[in-house]
Protein backbone atom coordinates (compact mmCIF):
# COMPACT_ATOMS: atom_id res chain seq x y z
CA UNK A 1 0.00 0.00 0.00
CA UNK A 2 0.92 2.71 -0.46
CA UNK A 3 1.91 5.82 1.79
CA UNK A 4 -0.90 8.59 1.56
CA UNK A 5 -3.73 6.86 -0.25
CA UNK A 6 -6.71 5.61 1.65
CA UNK A 7 -7.00 2.23 2.91
CA UNK A 8 -10.93 2.31 2.30
CA UNK A 9 -13.35 4.13 0.37
CA UNK A 10 -14.19 8.06 1.17
CA UNK A 11 -16.61 8.22 4.46
CA UNK A 12 -19.21 10.88 4.12
CA UNK A 13 -17.82 12.10 7.35
CA UNK A 14 -15.00 13.88 5.60
CA UNK A 15 -18.36 15.99 3.77
CA UNK A 16 -19.35 17.64 6.59
CA UNK A 17 -19.23 21.42 7.24
CA UNK A 18 -17.21 20.71 10.60
CA UNK A 19 -14.13 19.09 10.88
CA UNK A 20 -12.32 18.51 14.47
CA UNK A 21 -8.87 16.92 14.80
CA UNK A 22 -8.22 15.23 17.48
CA UNK A 23 -5.77 12.87 19.08
CA UNK A 24 -2.68 12.33 21.78
CA UNK A 25 -0.85 15.33 22.14
CA UNK A 26 2.45 15.23 19.71
CA UNK A 27 0.91 12.83 16.99
CA UNK A 28 0.59 16.05 14.30
CA UNK A 29 -3.12 16.82 14.52
CA UNK A 30 -2.05 20.67 14.21
CA UNK A 31 -0.18 20.05 11.01
CA UNK A 32 -2.98 17.68 10.11
CA UNK A 33 -5.44 20.17 10.91
CA UNK A 34 -3.41 22.97 8.95
CA UNK A 35 -3.16 20.93 5.78
CA UNK A 36 -6.55 19.76 5.61
CA UNK A 37 -7.81 23.53 5.37
CA UNK A 38 -5.36 24.70 3.24
CA UNK A 39 -6.78 21.53 1.24
CA UNK A 40 -10.41 22.34 1.47
CA UNK A 41 -9.43 26.47 0.64
CA UNK A 42 -8.08 25.11 -2.64
CA UNK A 43 -10.53 23.09 -3.44
CA UNK A 44 -12.76 26.68 -3.66
CA UNK A 45 -14.11 26.39 0.16
CA UNK A 46 -14.50 29.35 2.37
CA UNK A 47 -12.42 27.85 4.85
CA UNK A 48 -11.90 28.94 8.62
CA UNK A 49 -9.49 26.79 10.98
CA UNK A 50 -9.38 27.41 14.64
CA UNK A 51 -7.07 26.16 17.72
CA UNK A 52 -9.20 25.23 20.66
CA UNK A 53 -5.75 23.98 22.15
CA UNK A 54 -5.15 26.30 25.08
CA UNK A 55 -1.29 25.56 23.87
CA UNK A 56 -1.67 26.93 20.43
CA UNK A 57 0.33 26.00 17.44
CA UNK A 58 -1.65 26.56 14.67
CA UNK A 59 0.57 29.79 14.32
CA UNK A 60 3.51 27.94 14.17
CA UNK A 61 2.57 25.56 11.90
CA UNK A 62 1.05 28.30 9.43
CA UNK A 63 4.11 30.37 10.17
CA UNK A 64 2.03 33.25 10.76
CA UNK A 65 1.06 35.02 13.89
CA UNK A 66 -2.50 34.41 15.22
CA UNK A 67 -5.02 36.09 17.55
CA UNK A 68 -8.89 35.90 18.66
CA UNK A 69 -9.99 37.68 15.39
CA UNK A 70 -9.69 35.12 11.88
CA UNK A 71 -6.78 36.39 9.86
CA UNK A 72 -6.59 35.51 6.29
CA UNK A 73 -3.18 33.43 5.41
CA UNK A 74 -4.13 32.41 2.18
CA UNK A 75 -6.81 32.55 -1.05
CA UNK A 76 -9.64 31.67 0.66
CA UNK A 77 -8.47 30.57 4.16
CA UNK A 78 -8.35 32.38 7.44
CA UNK A 79 -6.94 31.03 10.86
CA UNK A 80 -7.14 32.20 14.49
CA UNK A 81 -6.52 31.10 17.97
CA UNK A 82 -8.66 32.11 20.37
CA UNK A 83 -7.67 33.56 23.82
CA UNK A 84 -9.03 31.34 26.70
CA UNK A 85 -7.93 33.65 29.16
CA UNK A 86 -9.83 36.50 27.55
CA UNK A 87 -12.84 34.06 27.04
CA UNK A 88 -12.80 33.30 30.70
CA UNK A 89 -12.87 37.10 31.48
CA UNK A 90 -15.89 38.09 29.29
CA UNK A 91 -17.99 34.71 30.84
CA UNK A 92 -17.19 36.28 34.32
CA UNK A 93 -18.29 39.25 33.04
CA UNK A 94 -21.50 37.73 31.84
CA UNK A 95 -22.88 35.88 34.94
CA UNK A 96 -21.84 38.78 37.42
CA UNK A 97 -24.10 40.98 35.48
CA UNK A 98 -26.77 38.01 35.02
CA UNK A 99 -26.13 37.79 39.27
CA UNK A 100 -26.79 41.31 39.73
CA UNK A 101 -29.86 41.29 37.85
CA UNK A 102 -30.87 37.91 39.98
CA UNK A 103 -29.72 37.98 43.82
CA UNK A 104 -29.87 40.87 46.44
CA UNK A 105 -26.63 43.28 46.39
CA UNK A 106 -25.44 42.44 49.64
CA UNK A 107 -24.38 38.78 48.80
CA UNK A 108 -22.65 40.19 45.64
CA UNK A 109 -19.17 40.33 46.97
CA UNK A 110 -19.17 37.00 48.20
CA UNK A 111 -20.16 35.55 44.56
CA UNK A 112 -17.84 37.82 43.12
CA UNK A 113 -15.18 35.97 45.30
CA UNK A 114 -16.70 32.74 44.12
CA UNK A 115 -16.21 33.54 40.59
CA UNK A 116 -12.38 34.63 41.07
CA UNK A 117 -11.71 31.34 42.17
CA UNK A 118 -13.88 29.82 39.24
CA UNK A 119 -12.24 31.48 37.11
CA UNK A 120 -9.16 29.68 37.56
CA UNK A 121 -10.44 25.82 37.04
CA UNK A 122 -10.23 24.39 33.64
CA UNK A 123 -14.11 23.92 33.30
CA UNK A 124 -14.56 27.25 32.94
CA UNK A 125 -12.05 27.57 30.39
CA UNK A 126 -13.32 24.59 28.49
CA UNK A 127 -17.25 26.47 28.53
CA UNK A 128 -15.74 29.92 27.90
CA UNK A 129 -14.08 28.21 24.29
CA UNK A 130 -17.41 26.03 23.34
CA UNK A 131 -19.05 29.57 23.83
CA UNK A 132 -16.69 30.57 21.23
CA UNK A 133 -16.91 27.79 19.01
CA UNK A 134 -20.56 27.94 19.04
CA UNK A 135 -20.30 31.73 17.89
CA UNK A 136 -18.26 30.43 15.29
CA UNK A 137 -20.43 27.61 13.88
CA UNK A 138 -23.46 29.63 13.60
CA UNK A 139 -21.07 31.58 10.72
CA UNK A 140 -20.70 28.56 8.82
CA UNK A 141 -22.20 28.20 6.12
CA UNK A 142 -22.38 31.68 5.62
CA UNK A 143 -19.42 33.50 6.35
CA UNK A 144 -17.75 30.28 6.02
CA UNK A 145 -18.61 27.41 4.02
CA UNK A 146 -16.05 24.87 5.70
CA UNK A 147 -14.58 25.06 10.01
CA UNK A 148 -11.78 23.05 10.76
CA UNK A 149 -10.80 22.91 14.30
CA UNK A 150 -7.62 21.96 15.72
CA UNK A 151 -8.32 20.40 19.17
CA UNK A 152 -6.45 20.54 22.18
CA UNK A 153 -5.36 16.19 23.24
CA UNK A 154 -7.93 13.70 23.30
CA UNK A 155 -9.51 14.03 26.29
CA UNK A 156 -9.84 17.83 25.85
CA UNK A 157 -11.86 17.20 22.87
CA UNK A 158 -13.98 14.26 24.45
CA UNK A 159 -15.36 17.31 27.13
CA UNK A 160 -15.52 20.27 24.65
CA UNK A 161 -17.37 18.70 22.02
CA UNK A 162 -19.86 16.64 24.41
CA UNK A 163 -20.05 20.07 26.76
CA UNK A 164 -23.08 21.98 25.24
CA UNK A 165 -24.90 18.32 26.20
CA UNK A 166 -24.02 18.23 29.53
CA UNK A 167 -24.60 21.66 29.96
CA UNK A 168 -27.91 21.84 29.02
CA UNK A 169 -29.60 19.59 31.87
CA UNK A 170 -28.01 22.45 34.45
CA UNK A 171 -28.97 25.69 32.26
CA UNK A 172 -32.50 23.75 32.31
CA UNK A 173 -32.17 23.65 36.13
CA UNK A 174 -31.23 27.26 36.57
CA UNK A 175 -34.54 28.08 34.54
CA UNK A 176 -36.82 25.67 37.21
CA UNK A 177 -35.44 27.61 39.56
CA UNK A 178 -35.65 31.11 38.08
CA UNK A 179 -39.33 30.53 37.29
CA UNK A 180 -39.86 29.16 40.94
CA UNK A 181 -38.64 32.57 41.91
CA UNK A 182 -40.60 34.69 39.78
CA UNK A 183 -43.76 32.68 40.53
CA UNK A 184 -43.14 33.39 44.67
CA UNK A 185 -42.73 36.85 43.77
CA UNK A 186 -46.11 37.38 41.60
CA UNK A 187 -48.22 35.17 44.59
CA UNK A 188 -46.70 37.30 47.47
CA UNK A 189 -47.66 40.77 45.24
CA UNK A 190 -51.15 39.22 44.46
CA UNK A 191 -51.21 38.66 48.04
CA UNK A 192 -50.44 41.98 49.11
CA UNK A 193 -52.14 43.48 46.29
CA UNK A 194 -49.38 45.24 44.39
CA UNK A 195 -49.83 46.32 41.38
CA UNK A 196 -47.75 44.47 39.00
CA UNK A 197 -49.60 46.06 34.89
CA UNK A 198 -46.16 47.99 34.58
CA UNK A 199 -44.21 45.65 35.01
CA UNK A 200 -42.40 43.52 31.85
CA UNK A 201 -44.34 39.82 31.65
CA UNK A 202 -40.74 38.14 30.95
CA UNK A 203 -37.88 38.34 33.36
CA UNK A 204 -35.05 39.26 31.67
CA UNK A 205 -32.44 36.51 33.21
CA UNK A 206 -34.58 34.03 32.77
CA UNK A 207 -35.15 35.05 28.74
CA UNK A 208 -31.41 34.80 28.66
CA UNK A 209 -31.04 31.25 30.77
CA UNK A 210 -33.58 30.00 28.26
CA UNK A 211 -31.78 31.17 25.13
CA UNK A 212 -28.78 29.52 26.06
CA UNK A 213 -30.35 26.04 26.78
CA UNK A 214 -31.66 26.59 23.10
CA UNK A 215 -28.78 27.55 22.01
CA UNK A 216 -26.68 24.71 23.73
CA UNK A 217 -29.14 21.98 22.62
CA UNK A 218 -28.83 23.47 18.88
CA UNK A 219 -24.93 22.98 18.98
CA UNK A 220 -25.35 19.42 20.41
CA UNK A 221 -27.78 19.18 18.08
CA UNK A 222 -25.36 20.07 15.38
CA UNK A 223 -21.74 19.02 16.48
CA UNK A 224 -24.17 15.00 15.95
CA UNK A 225 -25.86 16.00 12.57
CA UNK A 226 -23.15 18.41 11.02
CA UNK A 227 -19.60 17.91 11.95
CA UNK A 228 -17.23 14.75 12.47
CA UNK A 229 -13.70 13.76 14.36
CA UNK A 230 -10.76 12.87 12.83
CA UNK A 231 -7.99 11.02 15.11
CA UNK A 232 -4.71 11.58 14.32
CA UNK A 233 -2.50 8.88 15.61
CA UNK A 234 1.30 7.33 15.51
CA UNK A 235 2.12 3.58 14.08
CA UNK A 236 2.96 2.74 17.83
CA UNK A 237 0.87 0.39 20.79
CA UNK A 238 0.01 2.81 23.19
CA UNK A 239 -0.94 5.66 21.00
CA UNK A 240 -3.25 3.28 19.03
CA UNK A 241 -4.53 1.73 22.53
CA UNK A 242 -5.70 5.57 23.58
CA UNK A 243 -7.33 6.15 20.10
CA UNK A 244 -9.14 3.14 20.15
CA UNK A 245 -10.51 4.19 23.70
CA UNK A 246 -11.10 7.91 21.87
CA UNK A 247 -12.95 6.24 18.72
CA UNK A 248 -15.29 4.28 20.52
CA UNK A 249 -16.22 6.93 23.15
CA UNK A 250 -16.80 9.43 20.43
CA UNK A 251 -19.12 6.52 18.66
CA UNK A 252 -20.93 6.04 21.66
CA UNK A 253 -21.69 9.36 22.13
CA UNK A 254 -23.18 9.60 18.42
CA UNK A 255 -20.77 11.72 16.81
CA UNK A 256 -19.43 10.42 13.26
CA UNK A 257 -16.06 9.72 12.57
CA UNK A 258 -14.00 10.40 9.63
CA UNK A 259 -10.84 8.72 8.29
CA UNK A 260 -8.31 8.70 10.89
CA UNK A 261 -4.57 9.74 9.82
CA UNK A 262 -1.37 7.66 10.82
CA UNK A 263 1.35 9.80 10.33
CA UNK A 264 5.04 9.61 10.69
CA UNK A 265 5.14 6.23 9.14
CA UNK A 266 8.86 4.97 8.92
CA UNK A 267 10.45 3.23 6.10
CA UNK A 268 10.47 -0.07 8.46
CA UNK A 269 7.36 0.31 10.59
CA UNK A 270 5.76 -2.11 13.49
CA UNK A 271 3.70 -4.20 10.54
CA UNK A 272 1.59 -5.90 13.69
CA UNK A 273 0.38 -2.29 14.82
CA UNK A 274 -0.21 -0.85 11.38
CA UNK A 275 -2.38 -4.38 10.56
CA UNK A 276 -4.28 -3.43 14.05
CA UNK A 277 -4.83 -0.13 12.64
CA UNK A 278 -5.73 -1.42 9.46
CA UNK A 279 -8.36 -3.88 11.06
CA UNK A 280 -9.90 -1.58 13.58
CA UNK A 281 -10.21 1.50 11.39
CA UNK A 282 -10.79 0.41 7.29
CA UNK A 283 -14.63 0.53 7.74
CA UNK A 284 -13.78 4.62 8.56
CA UNK A 285 -11.20 4.86 5.71
CA UNK A 286 -7.46 5.54 6.69
CA UNK A 287 -4.57 7.97 5.34
CA UNK A 288 -1.37 6.53 5.95
CA UNK A 289 1.79 9.54 5.89
CA UNK A 290 5.23 8.66 6.07
CA UNK A 291 7.98 10.09 8.27
CA UNK A 292 8.86 12.97 6.69
CA UNK A 293 12.34 14.57 6.93
CA UNK A 294 11.74 18.69 6.81
CA UNK A 295 8.91 19.26 9.37
CA UNK A 296 5.83 20.29 7.08
CA UNK A 297 5.20 23.93 8.15
CA UNK A 298 4.30 27.15 6.46
CA UNK A 299 1.71 27.54 3.31
CA UNK A 300 3.81 25.55 0.88
CA UNK A 301 4.87 22.25 2.54
CA UNK A 302 1.39 22.12 3.97
CA UNK A 303 -0.38 22.29 0.73
CA UNK A 304 2.01 19.42 -0.70
CA UNK A 305 1.25 17.69 2.45
CA UNK A 306 -2.56 18.45 1.72
CA UNK A 307 -2.39 17.26 -2.00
Amino acid sequence: MNAGTPTAGTSTAENTAITFFGGKGGVGKTTMAAAAAIGLADAGQRTLVISTDPAHSLGDALETPLGDRPRQVADRLWAAEPDADAAVRRRVEQVTEDAYEALPREIMPAVRRHLTHAAASPGMAESALIDLLIDTMERVPGEWGRLVVDSAPTGHLLRMINLPTLLTPWVQGLVRQRERVAGADSLIAGMVGTDQSDRAEEDPLLERLRARRHRLEGAAARLREDASVRLVLLPRRMVLAETERAADQLADAGFRLGPVVVNQVPDQPDTQVLEAVRRRFAPNGIRELPLADVEPTGIARLRALAA
